[in-house]
């Protein structure tokens, strides 16, 4: 009897990971009706994390109104997470300053803010919390976390002491950061943010470069930003002594991880020793024959420490075949066959636009499953030949 591992990630603006399982699950079952399928939704901290963390934990979504990315109030959350152990909020930074609550037509990463991301780490302080994970991720954002330490009572000042305003753009003035009026509570809770390692604050890697062109930054302004984010790496060493122009994960959600852990001393950690680790994730690929992941999109970035090489890798330690499937196959996809994926189908056989896409989805996700299922049983009978 055939026994598949079911991890994937969640499709960015689309379906959340367990949705993504499911659909993953229904087509399995159309082709191999018997076999047993252990379902491992997995998060990495972004758009969808607290739900997910909420259900699974028994734990309690909890309804906040933040400034948004662009200015503008939104409704966001955070979660307070169920279990044994200290009163733990869950943060999600794209709950407040993710990539879908920037309009498209207002896609500017040099005035867009974290804000809203210091507004909840307040509100879960409200709750009297022992302990903050923030989850970093599909951010719309490039200030460095400036905002964030802005709204918790920081001051972002530049050469004449005057304060600088929100977004990355005006980073490039930064020259002295003052935390002498930040929320006292701040420093009786412990604070994580769990962030890819691979995503640095500057250099040729880092955030602005990498990230800033899907943020809807030209390539001027992505030059502007890799300055401003050296500027502000230049405030935080000077305020705290650290350098985090390339300390592994300081570039996480456009820089939010080097502002919190400057500004706040949080420790950063990576994102899957904080979420994957959790999940017994090694054990359950071991004991499967056959391991399908998924994300939205598989291309160049995917082998930068994003979910479906974090499984293959995994995965391959004990001699599992992997498949991933994908919402779009991008430039560079292949290079993910270096990482332990051994094959990669795209959900979309043929021109759809995108918004029936999105409604179609799980069924998407279910035909391909069952469509590539059923071309690895005809090798497999070819073999047995």
């Amino acid at each position: 009897m055939l026994r598949f591992a079911v991890a994937p990630s969640g499709f960015k603006e689309c379906l959340d990971a367990d949705a993504v399982a499911t659909g993953i699950r229904t087509g399995i079952r159309r082709v191999v009706p018997a076999a047993i399928i252990d379902t491992i939704p997995l998060i990495d901290g972004g758009e969808g994390s607290a739900r997910l963390l909420a259900r699974s934990t028994g734990g309690e979504l909890v309804p906040v109104v933040v400034t948004g990315p662009v200015g503008k109030p939104v409704d966001s959350y955070f979660t307070l997470l169920g279990g044994a152990g200290p009163r733990t909020a869950f943060v999600e930074m794209a709950a407040a300053a993710g990539l879908s609550l920037v309009p498209p037509d207002q896609r500017d990463p040099g005035a867009t803010t974290s804000f809203g991301v210091g507004e909840l780490i307040a509100a879960a302080l409200d709750a009297d919390v022992a302990k903050i994970i923030i989850g970093c991720g599909d951010s719309g954002i490039c200030d460095g976390g400036a905002g964030a330490l802005q709204a918790l009572g920081a001051r972002v000042l530049d050469a004449d002491g005057a304060e600088v305003g929100r977004g990355g753009a005006e980073l490039g003035r930064a020259r002295r950061l003052d935390v002498g009026g930040l929320d006292p509570r701040l420093s009786e809770v412990d604070i994580t943010v769990a962030v890819n390692p691979k995503n640095v604050l500057c250099g040729p890697n880092g955030v602005a470069r990498c990230y800033g062109p899907q943020k809807g930054a030209s390539p001027e302004q992505v030059e502007q930003l890799a300055a401003a984010m050296r500027s502000w790496a230049d405030t935080l060493r000077q305020h705290c002594g650290i350098e985090f122009a390339e300390l592994p994960g300081s570039g996480a959600s456009g820089g939010l991880g080097a502002g919190l852990a400057g500004g706040l001393g949080a420790r950063l950690a990576s994102r899957f020793d904080v979420f994957i680790e959790s999940s017994d994730l090694e054990q359950r690929l071991r004991a499967a024959d056959l391991v399908i992941t998924a994300e939205g999109a598989i291309d160049a970035s995917t082998a930068l420490g994003k979910i479906p090489t974090e499984v293959a890798r995994r995965a391959k330690r004990h001699g599992k075949p992997v498949i991933a499937l994908c919402g779009t196959i991008g430039p560079g996809a292949d290079t993910s066959y270096e990482h332990g994926i051994d094959a990669i189908t795209g959900i979309v056989t043929g021109p759809v636009e995108l918004a029936d896409a999105i409604s179609r989805a799980p069924e998407l996700i279910a035909d391909a499953t069952a469509r590539t299922l059923r071309m690895l049983l005809v090798g497999r009978t070819l073999r047995a030949a």
